[in-house]
């Protein structure tokens, strides 16, 4: 299918389709959850209100509740470029992982090592810290360079060792839209036999994922950041999981990958889910399968947000250090952050708010980072668009900041 990232987004016909934007809000909370087009409510109704039961095989209701799950697995298989068989429901990326991280650990043992990251949101630092604790693992740090906004990966040979297990990094902090090099990371701890947890919540919400490419071997997003319900997904090879042994109750399947879905699935959140899926596919148009339509779709938003996100750089930077951008790195997504020399940043959200503006403040679990680039502030604004967001959207915001610097 031809698609380039040079032709247009048709904004307006996106915007259509999402009944919240009537509000007149112009929404810059996208890194926190987008908002949520028609689709995805109808299908999340029409599953909901069925008929609807437990999954077989008898009845139309049974059936519904099947075929809600086979399209979940294979919607997330098309946009993460992965297995079906390997495609887990959770209800969070932070409940996925700490589930994870209490299953990997019975392979592990007082004098493994884990590696974490100072770019990674909480979800994907804590879990793997009292992991370690509880099992007596040392724990070693990727640090963030704030100067450039990332990893210092020219320290990557020292940290990952011989006794590593696993390295927990983010595919794109939350934070400042940094992108690590995963690639590279992932080669090194696969050169010394270590798995690799990318956190994908922020990235998979900006970038076509391609699991395998990465070097991922457990990769978790959430929906919700692209359109869909609030609920999470983890995909890993059916191998992988094959070797993994959950906690579980005695008469529930120890098939992969329903051994990790503890309890009965919420169906109709499972349809919401893959709504969100084809609602990408088809801001691409018709041509192509799935696949190759989320591929044009990416590249149409990338451009799109891209665009955006310089006009807004552009203007903060003329404020003549009154803030400081701490979104610097050459690969990040259209995540902006800034602190204040001499406003409280819960103020100038406010004055923003005010105005129907959202660009909300804080640290937004983002501990490690957020430490790390040494601010010396206690929060910051942050400023994230998505497909939906437009010049009018924009001009908004610049003139609210413009407004509360006055």
């Amino acid at each position: 299918m031809e698609q380039t990232a040079t032709t247009a987004l048709d904004v307006d016909a996106l915007r259509a389709r999402f009944p919240s934007l009537a509000s007149g809000i112009a929404h810059f909370d996208g890194p926190g959850g987008t908002q949520t087009p028609a689709e995805v409510g109808e299908a999340i109704a029409r599953s909901l209100t069925g008929p609807l039961s437990n999954r077989g095989s008898s009845v139309a209701s049974e059936r519904n509740a099947d075929a809600a799950v086979a399209a979940f697995r294979a919607a997330y298989s098309d946009l993460l470029a992965a297995d079906p068989r390997g495609i887990v429901y959770g209800r969070s990326a932070t409940q996925l992982t700490y589930d994870f991280s209490r299953t990997l650990a019975k392979q592990w043992s007082a004098g493994d090592e884990l590696v974490v990251t100072q770019l990674d949101h909480d979800a994907n630092v804590r879990p793997w810290l009292q992991i370690a604790e509880r099992v007596g693992m040392a724990v070693r740090w990727l640090r963030l360079d704030p100067a450039t906004g990332q990893l210092r990966l020219d320290e990557l040979d020292e940290v990952v060792t011989e006794r590593t297990r696993l390295v927990a990094v983010t595919g794109a902090s939350n934070l400042i839209g940094s992108k690590p090099d995963l690639p590279r990371i992932a080669a090194r701890a696969h050169e010394v036999g270590a798995l690799v947890h990318v956190d994908g919540v922020h990235l998979a919400a900006h970038d076509a994922i391609d699991v395998a490419a990465l070097g991922a071997d457990l990769f978790v997003c959430s929906p919700y950041k692209f359109f869909g319900p609030h609920c999470a997904v983890l995909a890993a090879s059916p191998g992988l999981l094959e070797s993994l042994h959950p906690d579980k109750l005695l008469p529930s399947t120890n098939a992969v990958p329903e051994r990790f879905e503890l309890g009965t699935l919420p169906y109709e959140l499972m349809a919401g889910a893959t709504a969100a899926v084809d609602v990408i596919a088809s801001i691409a148009g018709r041509e192509g399968d799935r696949r190759e339509r989320l591929l044009a779709a990416n590249a149409l938003i990338e451009h799109h947000e891209r665009r955006l996100r310089e006009r807004i750089e552009s203007h903060v930077r003329s404020y003549d250090g009154r803030l400081t951008l701490h979104s610097v790195a050459e690969d990040r997504t259209s995540t902006l952050f800034v602190t204040f020399r001499d406003r409280d940043p819960f103020a100038v959200a406010r004055e923003l708010a005010g105005r129907d503006v959202l660009a909300p403040a804080g640290t937004f679990y983002a501990h490690e980072p957020f430490l790390a680039l040494g601010t010396g502030v206690a929060a910051g604004l942050r400023m994230g668009l998505a497909p939906y967001n437009h010049d009018a959207d924009v001009d908004r915001l610049l003139e609210g900041l413009d407004a509360a610097l006055a």
